[in-house]
């Protein structure tokens, strides 16, 4: 299995496989779930042969039904699991305690098929796995039962199958800790874009940026200044989102007892939007000095932070209260690794990309000591955060980090 993108007639997109393609003797199926709570989801199994053992790869926002993994995974022996959340490509409405739901349906599909299952989290899958991992550890009674934003999770309710490996490939902390480690402090009024705190801009030279990518130099204290800013950012978010709830909870209860008023019932219909401006700003991607790594200056947004972090791209930019306080804020969400990673107690491999643009080597040295298994291993392979090459003359990081998986699968006996 070669992997050649220099010759390919387009450019390696960051989740699929191409120019690799499937073993000629895949058996692929496309399959529909309903969830507990009465989604629907959708998952491809591509198998080939008889396998004992599944390997399932699934993001809360993004489809992985062409990961780049699954030739790789296929053979090496074993079948394959690409699931889609109910939120797919949609930001506005994901939370997490839904996401978990739509994990453990597609797990317990699989428990009747398999004898051992492999959850491979790969970026914001591994906050997912992670969580229903901490979840389905625990008697139905003892699971969370409400969510950040106080809604009942159901978890007690749903069949949730244990695993038996888990496997990060360039993860994060969770999404709302990759959100506060990059949202822009700066910013003054949360209803203007362009409102900035000059003693906060990280575009300012004043504090130390530099026009020329990767040259800005910020002094110890600025950092540490701008990182309680951005906590004080997400906190005030949070505020936000919680009142936005409670005057729509408030309405609701009003007539519920009878009040009759045009404007209670208008609160009570509408679901508001948070338009989170300037989320692409983390110093760390502007001074590559500041936990160095292979990583290239820029985000994986883009290589000039200024048109990136005032644009229109970006995590989280658009969401509900609810989505922002179970999802995207580094305060509230329950799906921060810190929190579900010390549950992880099956067989455990660590894959880092050394160049990637949204989670670097302390960071990384972080996730790896929450993790609670004691056969835990961690490697470290050259490539961007989707496992590109970092430069035209070498091969891609996810060549490697496929053989690195293929061999610590075929080592823990799943193949």
């Amino acid at each position: 299995m070669t992997d050649t993108p220099k010759k390919a007639k387009r450019p390696t997109l960051g989740i699929d496989w191409y120019p690799q393609s499937l073993p000629s003797d895949t058996d692929t199926t496309a399959i529909t779930l309903r969830t507990a709570d009465g989604a629907a989801v959708l998952g491809t199994l591509y198998t080939r042969g008889t396998s004992r053992s599944v390997a399932c790869l699934m993001h809360p926002r993004e489809y992985f039904g062409a990961h780049y993994l699954v030739p790789a995974l296929l053979d090496c022996g074993m079948a394959v699991w690409t699931q889609g959340a109910r939120s797919i490509g949609n930001d506005l409405r994901l939370e997490h305690e839904q996401a978990v739901i739509d994990a453990a349906t597609g797990i317990a599909y699989l428990r009747d098929r398999f004898e051992r299952i492999v959850l491979i989290g790969n970026s914001g899958g591994s906050g997912v796995y992670s969580y229903y991992i901490q979840q389905s550890c625990l008697p139905p009674e003892e699971r969370l039962a409400k969510s950040a934003v106080g809604k009942p999770t159901r978890f007690s309710e749903v069949d949730m199958p244990t695993v038996d490996g888990m496997v990060y490939l360039a993860p994060h902390p969770g999404q709302g800790r990759l959100l506060m480690g990059c949202i822009d402090p700066s910013v003054t009024d949360e209803n203007d874009a362009l409102s900035v705190d000059p003693a906060l801009d990280p575009f300012n030279e004043d504090n130390g940026y530099a026009p020329e990518p990767g040259q800005s130099r910020y002094s110890p204290e600025f950092v540490e200044r701008y990182r309680q800013a951005q906590r004080a950012r997400v906190e005030k978010l949070d505020d936000i989102a919680r009142n936005l709830i409670q005057r729509r909870q408030s309405a609701r209860r009003q007539i519920k007892e009878g009040a009759t008023e045009r404007n209670l019932r208008l609160q009570a219909a509408h679901t508001p939007i948070i338009t989170v401006w300037r989320t692409d700003a983390d110093l760390r991607c502007l001074d590559l000095s500041l936990d160095p790594s292979d990583r290239a200056p820029g985000s994986v947004w883009g290589n000039d932070l200024l048109v990136s972090n005032y644009g229109a791209v970006g995590f989280g930019r658009l969401c509900s209260p609810e989505s922002w306080l179970s999802t995207w804020s580094g305060v509230s969400s329950q799906a921060a690794l810190e929190k579900t990673a010390p549950s992880v107690t099956v067989p455990t491999l660590l894959v880092e990309y050394t160049g990637d643009q949204t989670t670097f080597p302390l960071q990384i040295q972080e996730i790896f000591s929450w993790i609670g298994a004691a056969d835990k291993h961690h490697v470290r392979v050259r490539g961007d955060h989707h496992g590109r090459p970092l430069n035209g003359d070498e091969a891609p990081g996810r060549t490697a980090a496929a053989k690195e998986i293929s061999s610590w699968l075929a080592s823990r006996g799943f193949v």
